[in-house]
């Protein structure tokens, strides 16, 4: 079973060919990071060959050239790897349904199943920082201060400050509402609420 303690966590993101799976696009390149109680203690990051080639507009949004992905491992053989660096633990990732139906389409490709469970930290920044301008994580990078060194649309840099954000909201929340110790399963409830809802649940589970 994965851990239930939200400061151990896988923390993804993928570089893609598109936005849909079901439609046939395949992931160009995976980065995560590893937070064993509120540090991130490893990292992965690799490019994958889909096969095909990538846009011209994915190769500027990403910088990710067909060049680069020419020499780089397979998507299988990539995916293989990435299997054993999550192992057991839940998982993060900024709008995680984009990034878990990836994960999914391309572990099914390899016949892997996972039991780790995700959160999201664009749901849960929208009820924790009702105040923000927006919820993209370049914004809320900016809203909270957050050091960054890099280029956002690199999946290993966004899984960085993706992190640097979950991080952020854990230790806000602590601070604002006393409490230690905050749940996996909290975090998952709290980013399913009303907005309205999120101070009052915060206050009954202390």
């Amino acid at each position: 079973m994965p851990n239930t303690n939200a400061n151990s966590i896988v923390v993804l993101d993928f570089e893609t060919t598109g936005l849909s799976p079901q439609q046939g696009d395949r992931a160009i390149e995976i980065g995560a990071v590893k937070i064993v109680d509120g540090i991130v203690v490893d990292s992965f990051q690799e490019l994958m060959n889909p096969g095909r080639p990538v846009s011209t507009f994915i190769a500027e949004y990403t910088g990710i050239t067909n060049a680069m992905l020419r020499t780089a491992a397979p998507c299988d053989e990539v995916m293989d790897s990435f299997a054993d660096f999550i192992g057991d633990e839940n998982l993060l990732a900024h709008n995680a349904s984009f990034d878990k139906k990836f994960l999914d389409a391309e572990f099914a490709r390899i016949n892997h199943n996972y039991v780790g469970e995700f959160a999201c930290t664009l749901l849960t920044s929208r009820r924790i920082y009702q105040d923000a301008p927006n919820h993209k994580l370049g914004t809320l990078v900016n809203y909270k201060n957050l050091a960054e060194d890099g280029t956002f649309h690199r999946a290993l840099f966004d899984a960085e400050m993706t992190a640097k954000l979950w991080l952020k909201i854990l230790e806000d929340i602590s601070e604002e509402y006393f409490l230690d110790n905050i749940d996996f399963k909290l975090i998952q409830k709290l980013s399913l609420l009303p907005k309205a809802k999120v101070a009052k649940f915060l206050q009954t589970y202390r």
